[in-house]
């Protein structure tokens, strides 16, 4: 085979963990886009994106990542390879596909791979445009046609793309973006594919099968049999009567002090896997969540009592009235879907959880010290005009330095840019033509849109930047929505349609342009990247649909907790957090909570305090230039440290720093030939092993009512760190002060 070796003189990547697990070779002859190659990505993907589709209306949703899909790929492509015979088979005159062109291969493996990432984009994590869609339909029983949500969810995943065809040569190709959540599919990669010599102990793939194992078997205990595990509130248990104790250590309602969990799928539900993260990162995002978690809330809720604090939880993601009762959004709502204001001003303002609205806040200093973090630290983008940094940022990209996988990339041909700008502006094109064709729907105008997009614009390169090389991704959910909100006040669906196509389009470029380096990685050519991202894009957004549709039209009340029977799993929780957003930005919108008069009215100096915070972290770091760590101090990464809650509580993240300290610290340091071995093997076998036992579990015993209710199966034995500690605010289940 020809095999391309690491030439004489050619430069190694400079990034540690990069040289320690990607390989450094290529053979260019290896056949990609084959009939294997595509019957079995575009089975995964239509797979992946049913069960997460389905799982994310449950009261516990199961994200299914492609991990899953990536190992059930490996036996049914050998299987194909042994199977099939060797034969031409011609669909048009002069073009036609071999159905085996020999042993199934890592690089068939990896196209397979990313045409089922692209249904963990559409319906894993906050399945984003369907979020939007179900709100609309089941919170607000808004008519919604079928093809005006089809454009909802096309053009949102085709936008992104756009966006990241036009910004790969800023965030896939230079060397010190390297995208450390890809070293976990790398390593895989290599674990089922290559072959390890035994004289070095346990080979990469006897490693991953016995840990698969093991975390098959162990979430039996977490994810049916003991789910106490993944909220362990001790503190609880000495204090059962004392409010204060449990608003402490509770691990699910209150500040998770002690609390721990020991389920896998608990520690990387919201900021991923600790394994992957840079250990510079976990310690950034360790010192936000330590100011948050232990210092800011807790004197905001007991010495100052800032925001009426203590009328309501001090952890909740529900609304709020003044008395401390649940916000009932009905009594405010138009038949137009509009606020009605007389109806407001005499039912209630709108009130939040004290660790919610700082939350909100932080929202707003991780916006602004983004930028200028990015603006700073890599100073090719000077802030000048948006000419400037378009000829800045080429200019840099044409000079950087070429690493052995750069230098290997070039055998193959190019995706012209062209390519990518039509489908950019194919999908602005169909999205303002939705503006004027379904106006009463989406309430959004075109100029609204035309504003999402530009927003999305700015903002997508220096959040790029971040996860590129930190693997956390600074959110601007809540900016998206605020400044919407101020413009069109009162319009909770277009607050949702302005988030899905100023937010959303990012996080899937984002998405997109993690798959492009993935294959830089693993040496994919692009125009084959390309293919399988677009076809897995239009595949993955149709079915993600279809589901949902079917879902929402077919079980009778589906995310409607006080109509439901008690025993339903269809409670639709992160979709809850997603209509609580629209109220909050869209229906009552910003001005009535943080403009003049506003309870929440300080925390908009977070936007100033947020843009402030990097310049005497970039002033020391010039100042000083020989101390290395200093430029490692990250104020977006810190402000992530308190990011996604709720619907993520603090214990979530307690273990996640923990896990990830031990590995990225500990064994980096200390056993590095066994962190190089077996660190990212680890991370995707207990991702393996957690996906499959969690569908397991689902279809053969809960799916069927079977479900167990002891001690055990309660997630938190804190009842009390709901109530509120203000005098004279009755809530039922809680003693009156």
């Amino acid at each position: 085979m020809a095999v391309k070796e690491v030439e004489e003189g050619m430069e190694r990547c400079p990034v540690e963990e990069v040289a320690l697990v990607v390989p450094e070779t290529d053979d260019p002859t290896l056949p990609v886009m084959t009939f294997r190659a595509w019957t079995l990505g575009i089975a995964t993907c239509v797979v992946l994106i049913f069960l997460n589709t389905f799982f994310t209306y449950r009261t516990q949703p199961l994200t299914i990542s492609a991990v899953l899909m990536q190992i059930a790929a490996l036996p049914m492509g050998r299987f194909m390879a042994a199977t099939l015979p060797d034969r031409e088979v011609r669909v048009f005159r002069g073009w036609g596909f071999n159905l085996n062109p020999g042993p199934f291969n890592m690089k068939e493996h990896v196209i397979i791979t990313i045409f089922a990432n692209c249904g963990v984009s559409y319906g894993g994590g906050d399945a984003y445009s369907i979020g939007a869609i179900t709100v609309m339909k089941a919170y607000y029983r808004q008519g919604l046609s079928f093809v005006c949500a089809l454009l909802i969810v096309l053009t949102t995943q085709i936008l992104g793309y756009g966006w990241a065809g036009m910004l790969r040569r800023y965030l896939v190709q230079p060397v010190e973006m390297w995208w450390p959540a890809n070293l976990a599919q790398v390593s895989l990669f290599r674990a089922l594919h290559e072959k390890d010599s035994k004289s070095k102990g346990l080979t990469r793939m006897q490693f991953f099968i016995i840990f698969m194992i093991a975390s098959f078997a162990y979430y039996t205990l977490p994810g049916y049999l003991l789910p106490i595990l993944t909220f362990f509130s001790w503190i609880c248990w000495v204090w059962p009567h004392s409010i204060t104790a449990q608003q402490i250590g509770s691990g699910y309602h209150g500040l998770g002090v002690g609390a721990f969990t020991l389920d896998w799928a608990g520690i990387s539900a919201y900021h991923g896997s600790p394994l992957v993260a840079p250990w510079f990162s976990i310690v950034n995002v360790g010192i936000g969540f330590i100011m948050f978690i232990y210092i800011i809330v807790p004197l905001c809720y007991w010495k100052y009592g800032t925001f009426d604090a203590r009328k309501f939880p001090i952890f909740s993601n529900q609304l709020f009235t003044s008395s401390g009762h649940k916000y009932d959004t009905t009594k405010i709502l138009t038949p137009q879907f509009d606020l009605n204001e007389a109806a407001y001003n005499s039912y209630s303002k709108l009130y939040l959880s004290p660790l919610f609205a700082l939350s909100i806040g932080s929202g707003f200093l991780r916006f602004t010290s983004t930028l200028t973090h990015v603006a700073l630290f890599h100073g090719r983008l000077k802030i000048r005009s948006c000419r400037d940094i378009w000829r800045q940022s080429r200019a840099a990209a044409k000079s950087s330095k070429l690493d052995v996988h750069a230098r290997l990339m070039k055998s193959y041909k190019e995706v012209p840019q062209y390519w990518y700008l039509i489908l950019l502006v194919g999908s602005i094109a169909l999205s303002l033509m939705m503006s004027f064709v379904w106006k009463e729907q989406v309430q959004l105008p075109w100029w609204g849109m035309l504003f999402a997009f530009g927003l999305a614009w700015i903002v997508t390169l220096p959040i790029g930047v971040i996860q590129a090389t930190t693997n956390q991704q600074p959110g601007y959910d809540i900016i998206a929505q605020f400044m919407i909100g101020y413009v069109l006040p009162g319009k909770p669906i277009a607050n949702l349609l302005f988030k899905i196509y100023g937010r959303i389009s990012t996080i899937h470029a984002l998405s997109f342009l993690s798959d492009l380096k993935l294959g830089h990685y693993m040496k994919i050519p692009p125009r084959c990247l390309y293919t399988a991202q677009l076809a897995g894009t239009v595949i993955a957004g149709v079915v993600n649909l279809s589901v949902a549709w079917w879902m929402l039209e077919s079980i009778e009340n589906i995310c409607d907790v006080e109509a439901l029977h008690p025993d339903s799993p269809w409670t639709c929780p992160k979709y809850r957090v997603t209509f609580d957003a629209s109220v909050i930005w869209g229906l009552i919108g910003p001005g009535r909570l943080f403009g003049h008069g506003g309870l929440y009215r300080n925390l908009v100096w977070l936007f100033l305090i947020g843009a402030v915070l990097p310049v005497p972290v970039w002033v020391l770091s010039k100042m000083y230039p020989e101390q290395k760590w200093i430029p490692l101090i990250n104020i977006p990464v810190i402000s992530y440290g308190f990011a996604g809650m709720p619907p993520a509580t603090p214990t979530n993240i307690a273990s996640w720093l923990v896990t990830g300290t031990i590995f990225n610290y500990f064994v980096f340091r200390y056993r590095k030939g066994w962190w190089q071995r077996y660190n990212y093997v680890l991370s995707a076998a207990l991702d393996a092993g957690t996906a499959f036992m969690g569908v397991l579990l689902f279809f053969a015993l809960q799916n069927e009512g079977r479900n167990l209710k002891w001690w055990g199966t309660q997630l938190d034995h804190c009842p009390l760190a709901q109530c509120p500690t203000a005098p004279g605010i009755k809530v039922e289940g809680c003693p009156v002060f």
